[in-house]
């Protein structure tokens, strides 16, 4: 691999890769080199042009240096040649001398994606956007953080699972759900693993956790909006409130980003000229309510007093706790129980407000976690009152009827993770084929 050459003795070498750049002058040609590692100059030079003798003043191509100029940009070659290290070279200070190429693949010459290509162009060619090396790091970073956080659940003895993605009922909304032809009847793609994630608390299972894909019917063109996505989903017993499941959720927040600026942080600098800061522990935490008076004595208003904290208010309180406490996340908890699932447990002092938080990160909205509510005859109550058929919700009531401990957990949108981390404006440019109202291909 590209990446190796730097510490290999000078000597001959075969690399591999797709053709970036052919400048083709008239006693030396040079290309550039790239596999998924990184990139090298390759050098052909010498003798590359012979006399003409019909024309003294004019060469005749040799054949190797034909085919070089020919070259197309994506082209895959294979080549054999001597391997120099030149501190000259910027190309991480190594240069191949060619000896022989050989065009395993070649590329059409219209590429069409160019550098100045719009997202809409780049997604529908999105195998050839992929191959920036910008791109190649997203998911470079994606695995790196995943890495981490399953590293955190499994030292805490958690349990991964993969639930099922075809649901006979809802898990949240209806408004929200996609439907499918199923047999005889009809089935939903879940929205979340919620209930799944909870028959395990009452499986005894304790701690789980799962990254998989959910679904939205949600017809949103935002930047941070998708119908498809990677929920980073996390449910465990023995909690005593929503702050433990909080805890947690910073814990593996921090773990993940310690890993990857550890791994990546030089290459992310370079790429995309940002310095990645590890937050510290405990995160900020404000109630929902006391948060929407800081917005408001900020200059905005949150337009409804009964609703969630819209983008706007988000970007003002994460504006606050920047300022005052230099910190890019905070939790903001204490949610109104109209406003949260019939299965958030309500604080027993105040029973408007549920034992729930949301947890923004850079201006943006990425979790969403409580305390369940774990006694049968309260989650049977709080759905009527929610206008939910307790018939449907049939199978997931009955995971309380044989004794279930109490239980919290999370959701949380990784694209939306790595959008915020990167400072990316959407989550097109970190989600590896992006899925929205008007997209399904490729």
């Amino acid at each position: 691999m590209i990446k190796d050459l730097a510490a290999r003795e000078d000597g001959t070498v075969r690399v591999s890769g797709w053709v970036e750049k052919v400048r083709d002058q008239r006693y030396v040609q040079f290309v550039v080199l790239r596999d998924e590692t990184g990139a090298v100059q390759l050098v052909n030079g010498g003798v590359l042009r012979e006399p003409d003798p019909e024309n003294p003043r004019s060469d005749i191509l040799v054949p190797r240096t034909r085919t070089i100029s020919e070259l197309t940009h994506g082209t895959f070659v294979t080549v054999t040649g001597e391997l120099q290290h030149n501190e000259r070279v910027k190309l991480g200070g190594v240069e191949i001398q060619i000896e022989e190429i050989e065009v395993v693949a070649a590329s059409l010459p219209d590429n069409p994606v160019a550098d100045d290509s719009g997202i809409d162009v780049r997604l529908d060619w999105r195998f050839l956007d992929l191959r920036r090396p910008e791109q190649n790091l997203v998911f470079r970073v994606q695995t790196t953080f995943l890495h981490a956080l399953r590293q955190v659940w499994i030292d805490h003895g958690f349990i991964e699972v993969q639930t099922p993605k075809l649901m006979a009922s809802a898990s949240e909304s209806r408004a929200e759900l996609f439907t499918v032809e199923y047999f005889e009847g009809q089935a939903f793609l879940a929205q979340s693993p919620q209930f799944f994630k909870q028959m395990a608390q009452a499986a005894g299972f304790g701690g789980i956790f799962e990254v998989g894909p959910a679904f939205r019917a949600d017809p949103s063109f935002t930047s941070r909006h998708a119908t498809e996505f990677t929920s980073v989903d996390c449910e465990f017993s023995w909690v005593d409130s929503h702050e433990d499941v909080m805890e947690l959720h910073e814990e593996l927040i921090v773990a993940g980003i310690t890993a990857v600026k550890e791994k990546h942080g030089a290459e992310i600098e370079k790429l995309f000229g940002i310095e990645l800061e590890i937050p510290s522990r405990p995160f900020p935490r404000i109630p929902l309510a006391e948060a929407k008076e800081i917005v408001k004595e900020r200059g905005y208003e949150v337009p409804r007093a009964d609703a969630d904290m819209d983008p706007e208010g988000e970007r003002q309180i994460a504006a606050y706790v920047k300022e005052k406490f230099g910190h890019d996340f905070v939790f903001l908890t204490d949610y109104a129980w109209s406003i949260r699932p019939f299965y958030h447990m309500r604080h027993a002092e105040d029973q408007s407000l549920t034992k729930s938080y949301d947890l923004i990160y850079n201006g943006t909205e990425i979790s969403t976690g409580a305390q369940r509510e774990h006694r049968i005859e309260i989650l049977e109550q709080q759905a009527k009152e929610k206008g939910l058929d307790p018939e449907e919700l049939g199978f997931y009531l009955d995971f309380f009827r044989y004794g279930v401990p109490p239980h919290g957990g999370f959701g949380m949108g990784l694209n939306r993770v790595l959008m915020l981390m990167l400072k990316q404006s959407s989550i097109r440019e970190v989600t590896y084929l992006f899925r929205g109202p008007n997209r399904l291909l490729p």
